[in-house]
C-alpha cells in the first residue's frame, strides 16, 4: 500500500475524508475485525502556519495574543512578546516574535525607567520525543540591545518557546478518528503510535511514523 500524507495545515473537510478513505481501504485489505492492524509509512506535513497556531493556543493565548516573560497586563514594569512567525531554513526552525517591554524601578504605580520594542529570534531542531512532535538546540539568532531585556529574552526564547510548540501527533490522529465509523462503516482507533524520523524539506516540516490501528 502507498504510504499516506497528511498535510497538516488547516486539515479541512477534504483532508480529514482523503484519511477516512485511506483508513477505509487498509480496514478491508486486512479483513481484521475488532483485530489490530498494522498501519505503516504514514506521513505527516506539517507547515509553519500550523506552527503557528500550535503557539497561539498553548501559549500565546492572554489578552491581545500576549506572553508576559515579566509581569503581567496591569504590572507597571512587564516584559511580553507576541505575533509568532514561524519558517523554515536549511534543517532547523526560526520562530519570529515581537517583543515589548518597560523595563526599570517600580515606583507606586509607575515604572521608571525606558519603553523597549525590539524583534528576536531562536531558531531549533525537530525532535521526535515518542508520540510527540518535539524540539531541540535552540540558537538564539536575533536580540535586544538591551542586556536587562535579553537576560529575560534568552530563557524565553530558548526553553519556552519551543516546549510550548511541542505537537502531539497521536493525539491530532485520534481526533480525526473519532468520526471513522460515520464517514467508512468501520470503527478505526489508533492504538499506540512511534515516530521515527523528522525533517524539513521545503515549506513543510516532515513527520514519518508507524502506528498500529484496530478496526471494528
Amino acid at each position: 500500500m502507498r504510504p499516506y500524507s497528511l498535510h497538516l495545515n488547516s486539515v479541512s473537510y477534504a483532508e480529514t475524508m482523503k484519511l477516512f478513505r485511506w483508513l477505509s481501504v487498509l480496514a478491508v485489505s486486512v479483513g481484521a475485525v475488532a483485530a489490530p492492524a498494522a498501519a505503516h509509512a504514514i506521513e505527516i506535513k506539517v507547515s509553519a502556519q500550523a506552527l503557528e497556531r500550535t503557539l497561539n493556543k498553548q501559549l500565546f493565548n492572554g489578552p491581545e495574543g500576549r506572553y508576559y516573560f515579566r509581569g503581567n497586563a496591569t504590572s507597571p514594569c512587564f516584559a511580553y512578546a507576541q505575533d509568532p512567525k514561524v519558517s523554515f531554513k536549511d534543517e532547523r526552525i526560526v520562530i519570529h516574535v515581537k517583543t515589548h517591554a518597560k523595563l526599570g524601578t517600580k515606583l507606586g504605580g509607575s515604572c521608571l525607567g525606558l519603553g523597549l520594542t525590539t524583534d528576536a529570534d531562536v531558531s531549533v531542531v525537530p525532535d521526535a520525543q515518542g508520540e510527540s512532535i518535539g524540539f531541540r538546540d535552540p540558537h538564539v539568532d536575533k536580540l535586544s540591545e538591551s542586556n536587562e531585556l535579553n537576560f529575560l529574552l534568552i530563557p524565553f526564547l530558548s526553553k519556552k518557546l519551543p516546549q510550548q510548540m511541542k505537537l502531539n501527533a497521536a493525539d491530532l490522529i485520534r481526533q480525526l478518528l473519532l468520526k471513522s465509523a460515520e464517514a467508512t462503516g468501520y470503527d478505526v482507533k489508533l492504538e499506540n503510535l512511534k515516530i521515527h524520523s523528522m525533517q524539513v524539506s521545503g515549506d513543510a516540516l516532515v513527520v514519518d511514523f508507524d502506528g498500529d490501528l484496530s478496526v471494528d
